[in-house]
């Protein structure tokens, strides 16, 4: 459940940028815990239910910006660069605004906004969420902030409203950028390997439900193995949670931060291969987890 504005606390009013999948069920807890949104979004029309609850619509991103704490949860690096960098959104901020970028993002982008904001006076913090969808309009999301721990305060109280756990990571803002690329990183290779290992149950007619109840009651009893799992075995792939193009972008950032440090990542570009092969083959549109059928097709169980 959101935890309430305290009588003690004074209600904030927040500017939210990006109302995707993920972004509308964070502003709605923030509404919820009794804050006052101003929303912007690239589509005009995902507004429409927020300020149906009480949300105030900005006019433009820059318009969002003109608050004391901004949200903004976007696709990838050129959504932010020209959203909130070439737009002017980050001139137009409020005088002493922080801004909570939720949103996954190359360690290059990371370092460069922490050089922005701070030019600017503003405070930044890098909050990267574990979690689907679901998890976001339920408020069980883990997030990891970082940044200067002043600004990381000053905003946690707000990403309680929304989170299961609140999981500080440093004060260097591109630090929760690292941190969830790893763990995507590894999310799509454990996606590619339930596949397989599923393919190869199938192939010799055992259901991969079946293989997939032993492994995640005994070898890989944990969360992210529970719902993929499920997910794969069902077969439930639309609508997507984290699109296929989401996890390659994600895959292809990993690379390329494996790359500035010459740390090698040899199952990562097996992953950007196998995701460009799912998205070859028209599976663009589903969930990440039916990166599962390149394998049944490798295998011969799907056309």
């Amino acid at each position: 459940m959101p935890r309430l504005v305290d009588k003690e606390e004074t209600m904030t009013t927040i500017g939210f940028v990006g109302l995707g999948n993920m972004g509308s069920g964070i502003a709605s807890n923030l509404m919820a815990g009794g804050h006052e949104i101003v929303a912007w979004n690239r589509s005009p029309g995902k507004v429409d239910d927020l300020v149906a609850k009480g949300a105030r619509r900005a006019a433009s991103a820059g318009a969002a910006f003109d608050a004391e704490v901004v949200f903004s949860m976007l696709a990838d690096d050129a959504a932010i660069e020209a959203v909130i960098v070439a737009s002017g959104a980050l001139d137009a901020a409020r005088p002493g605004a922080t801004h909570v970028n939720l949103s996954t993002i190359s360690i290059s982008l990371a370092r460069r906004l922490e050089a922005l904001h701070r030019e600017r006076g503003l405070g930044y913090v890098a909050a990267p969420v574990l979690g689907r969808p679901d998890a976001a309009a339920a408020g069980q999301l883990v997030i990891l902030p970082a940044g200067d721990p002043a600004a990381v305060e000053k905003v946690r109280p707000l990403l309680e409203l929304f989170a299961r756990r609140v999981w500080p990571v440093g004060d260097e803002a591109y630090r929760a950028n690292v941190i969830k690329l790893g763990c995507n990183f590894a999310l799509a290779a454990m996606i590619e390997t339930l596949g397989e290992a599923g393919a190869l149950a199938a192939a010799h007619g055992v259901d991969p439900k079946d293989l997939f109840a032993v492994m995640t009651e005994t070898l890989f009893a944990a969360p992210a193995y529970k719902t993929y799992a499920a997910l794969i075995g069902e077969r439930r792939f639309s609508p997507a949670g984290f699109a296929m193009p989401l996890g390659l972008k994600d895959v292809r950032l990993a690379l390329q931060a494996g790359e500035e440090k010459h740390a090698s990542l040899p199952i990562g570009s097996l992953l950007r291969d196998r995701f460009l092969e799912a998205i070859a083959h028209g599976d663009g549109e589903l969930d990440w987890s039916a990166l599962s059928l390149v394998s049944r097709r490798a295998a011969g169980l799907e056309a």
